[in-house]
């Protein structure tokens, strides 16, 4: 018997003991009667909806006070559009980063990054391995492709009708920018790509979205085209799918690391080894090291990709700065690589193929977050390129510094005295 099994066993039959099958079997039934009132008002945002709302919850006025403060109060026109069965709003503590040295295609100069997280010790690991890129005079960043994708998908009685729908789609490819562009003024359809299995087609559009993240964007064009191509084409599907899980829209996946998704960024830097020795209290000799172990480990466990931590610094600055924080799945894919230069300084390199970021659109606009771009000097248009310049930065920052608390033995010490106040 393996282990799995007899801990199941062992768990099964501890359930028997605490009230037999026919307790658990109660309650595992469904239960569609009884059921209490549901939350009103629904996309609407006023004072008398948000009283009704709390009225349902009937919880205590002090945790009402909580979640809607005074300041919220006065501000609910500003979450039109961004929430539905709204109560209020969360707080999160916001810390500082940097200054992040970024010599960039598009993000040039010192940035302060906000990252917003209630986990001890990220943003002073963020912050070391920020400032530690800028004594060594910044990391290069490069925009190195942009591409938001949706993939539709169609089911047909046979291959050849497949075929013959195919082929129509294929002769009307301008008709189908000119329908997926009619729906904005930003978004331009750039690639259409096209993948078969049996009888079913999918339809993989990529679209540049400006200074947007693009998600909704691509999603309303591609709902316009795919409209349009079942009212016109000659062969009709059996059935069609605006997004068939082909796009990799907020999920790990293969292909990630083969293209772009949102922006596909890189940035490398050059530390000494004195400052590796000053700052990180290790040696380049022992970073390469660990980095050639942690690619192994990566290998052999399946990771996607290989690097420390990208998810930790993203989602700090995604909830921070009004960006998707669901997007971190498919953003914190990529890579992390070490080597030591022929000087013996340490050569650091990320690459993010799918940092799905913008500057405007979606939660930038919020009050709190629209602040957090102000601080980087993000906020606004023509911003978007920048900040995923900044956003890869970020993440070769926490890179090199967990990577040098782990190889100094410092990692467990500065989590056991930020998060609980004492040395281990």
């Amino acid at each position: 018997m393996t282990v799995g099994s007899r801990h199941a066993s062992e768990r099964f039959a501890a359930l028997l003991t605490e009230g037999g099958m026919e307790k658990w079997a109660q309650r595992l039934k469904p239960k569609p009667d009884g059921l209490p009132p549901h939350i009103p008002g629904g996309t609407l945002i006023s004072q008398e909806v948000l009283e009704r709302r709390w009225q349902v919850l009937g919880l205590p006025e002090a945790t009402c006070a909580e979640l809607l403060d005074s300041h919220t109060r006065q501000q609910i026109g500003r979450y039109l559009q961004h929430i539905e069965n709204f109560i209020g709003t969360v707080k999160l503590p916001v810390g500082i980063a940097g200054p992040l040295r970024v010599n960039g295609l598009y993000a040039q100069g010192d940035f302060y990054v906000p990252l917003a997280t209630s986990e001890a010790a990220l943003v002073a690991s963020y912050n070391r391995g920020s400032i530690l890129i800028s004594r060594a005079g910044g990391a290069t960043a490069a925009l190195l492709n942009e591409g938001v994708s949706r993939a539709p998908a169609f089911t047909f009685t046979s291959f050849e009708e497949l075929g013959q729908f195919l082929g129509w789609v294929l002769s009307r490819q301008d008709d189908i920018k000119r329908i997926a562009e009619s729906t904005t003024r930003f978004g331009k359809l750039i690639d259409l790509q096209v993948s078969v299995e049996g009888n079913h087609l999918y339809l993989i559009l990529s679209y540049s979205t400006g200074d947007a993240s693009g998600q909704n964007m691509a999603t309303i064009a591609t709902d316009a085209a795919m409209r349009w191509v079942l009212e016109q084409a000659p062969v009709k599907p059996l059935s069609a799918f605006i997004e068939a899980n082909f796009s990799g829209d907020k999920k790990a996946s293969a292909q990630s690391l083969q293209g772009v998704r949102g922006k596909k960024v890189t940035a490398e830097v050059v530390l000494p080894a004195e400052l590796v020795r000053e700052g990180l209290h290790t040696s380049v000799e022992r970073m390469v090291e660990y980095g050639r172990l942690a690619t192994m480990g990566g290998i052999m466990s399946g990771t996607v990709g290989i690097q420390g931590h990208f998810a930790n610094g993203l989602a700090g600055l995604f909830i921070a700065c009004g960006q998707d924080a669901a997007c971190v799945a498919e953003a914190a894919i990529g890579t992390t690589r070490m080597e030591a230069t022929p000087e013996g300084a340490l050569y650091v390199a990320v690459t993010l193929p799918n940092l799905i970021v913008g500057s405007v659109g979606g939660g930038t606009s919020l009050p709190s977050q629209r602040a957090c771009l102000e601080i980087l000097g993000l906020a606004g248009p023509s911003h978007a390129q920048a900040l995923a310049e900044v956003a890869a930065s970020l993440c070769l920052a926490g890179e090199i510094s967990i990577i040098g608390a782990i190889c100094a033995g410092e990692f467990t010490r500065a989590h056991a005295k930020l998060a609980r106040g004492k040395q281990p």
